[in-house]
């Protein structure tokens, strides 16, 4: 079985499948990046950890332009891939720009569900609900249980776009099928006994109980492989999207933490230059004429990424027929010709960039400042209204009306880590000062 791709580009948006936008110079695609860059989600993203807390530097990035330059990668890789996938899909009314605007919509949203504190927001979520929160959770199903215990930002992500922002519509954003696949990177539920975490589609879940309408509604409008019960192959674009980020994160972080003295310039170079030049080249006189080491580590990212999209596109073009029927579960990044080089760098991010004393601080003051949010929120919401003592009764006054409207205990429970995983860092540092009487508005205590 073959996936199509008259089906895998559909244009259908969710929430509005028979109702047309209204027609302009834009494609439907780029339509779905102008609305996630305008919204408020992605605007948030602005002050979330990328790995450096901003206090550090102003170079630095953040979720938000981490996000930028992720879609700006993926822009080329899907045009570059759409060129070769057209040559033999003759019949598609869509050109190979088409196909980078669907990735670079993806790829802009790729991170919009990860809550503040960087990957131990995550940690922090999953930690309390296992533990102190777990005995709010009996009246859960096994798959309801995970969604929390197990709580995942892609699938926060797809919860996000398609249900949370723009709450009064039906799906959201409404963004277009084939955006909204091209986004799921991990297509399954969170309670999957039979998924195969050594496939690397299954390896995380994509998307929480509550949502499962929506996700199959997309994985049926683009034709998506159904694998079992809650489980589907991966979009073929969404490996795309996954290179996109696997590149910026291995690149540029290396970058940033030069930029912080975290790595010095010679180690920088060395790594970078076996990627910028693979066959010996000399480098160009726009290289060889500049005097300061920030400037050549830019050169030399710049160059090791376009040489990194060209080798992902060709890991693509090489798998292409098992891509298409489902069959491909491993990360393009990682098969290309760079894999050794790119290891070699994580492996010093990791020992170097990945665990500084600021880097630390900062993820382990998220496990105290979720976890504190969650313990004065859930009891709060998940009490009845004449059961609250007055200090839940403005908790509860606190939280945005949104937020507060579960029937269940399951919705009361997701509405709590909606709330807490779309803050930003500072203002997540904020309210779990004032409601541990920390600080007051307007205090300079």
């Amino acid at each position: 079985m073959t996936m199509d791709w008259k089906l895998l580009t559909s244009a259908k948006r969710l929430g509005r499948e028979t109702t047309p936008s209204a027609a302009d110079a834009r494609s439907e695609y780029l339509k779905d990046w102008d609305r996630i860059v305008y919204s408020s989600a992605f605007r948030r993203l602005q002050d979330k950890t990328q790995v450096f807390p901003l206090a550090e530097s102003d170079y630095v990035r953040t979720r938000l332009t981490h996000s930028i330059e992720v879609s700006s990668v993926g822009r080329s890789l899907g045009t570059l891939c759409g060129a070769y996938i057209l040559e033999s899909e003759r019949d598609l009314d869509i050109g190979s720009q088409d196909f980078g605007s669907i990735v670079a919509a993806a790829c802009l949203a790729h991170d919009i569900g990860n809550p503040p504190f960087g990957h131990s927001g995550e940690d922090a979520i999953q930690s309390w609900f296992s533990l102190k929160g777990e005995e709010y959770l009996g009246e859960l199903s096994d798959a309801e249980k995970m969604d929390l215990c197990k709580f995942e930002g892609n699938a926060q992500g797809f919860r996000l776009i398609t249900r949370l922002q723009n709450a009064i519509n039906r799906g959201g954003f409404q963004l277009t099928y084939a955006v909204l696949s091209s986004y799921a990177k991990y297509p399954r539920g969170s309670d999957m006994p039979h998924a195969l975490k050594t496939n690397i589609s299954e390896k995380k879940f994509g998307y929480c109980s509550q949502d499962a309408g929506n996700f199959e509604s997309v994985a049926i409008g683009t034709g998506l492989i159904k694998k079992s019960n809650g489980v589907y192959a991966r979009h073929p674009l969404a490996f795309l999207m996954e290179a996109a980020d696997d590149i910026c994160y291995g690149i540029v972080d290396l970058e940033d933490g030069h930029r912080l003295g975290r790595v010095s310039f010679t180690e920088t170079h060395d790594l970078l230059w076996p990627i910028a030049f693979p066959t010996g080249q000399e480098p160009s006189a726009s290289y060889t004429s500049l005097d300061d080491n920030a400037g050549k580590i830019e050169y030399l990212r710049a160059r090791s990424i376009g040489n990194l999209i060209n080798a992902t596109v060709d890991v693509f073009k090489l798998n292409y027929a098992a891509i298409m029927q489902g069959k491909f579960e491993s990360a393009l990044v990682e098969s290309c010709k760079f894999s050794n080089d790119l290891e070699k760098i994580l492996v010093l991010s990791r020992a170097r960039i990945y665990t500084t004393p600021t880097v630390l601080q900062i993820e382990a003051a998220g496990y105290e400042i979720l976890g504190g949010l969650l313990t004065k929120l859930v009891p709060a919401l998940l009490a009845p209204a004449n059961e609250r003592s007055n200090a839940q009764k403005k908790i509860v006054q606190i939280v945005p009306k949104q937020f507060t409207l579960g029937n269940s205990a399951y919705e009361r429970l997701m509405g709590a880590t909606d709330y807490v995983s779309g803050m930003t860092d500072s203002f997540a540092l904020t309210l779990f000062r004032r409601l541990n009487g920390i600080e007051l508005p307007g205090s300079s205590i």
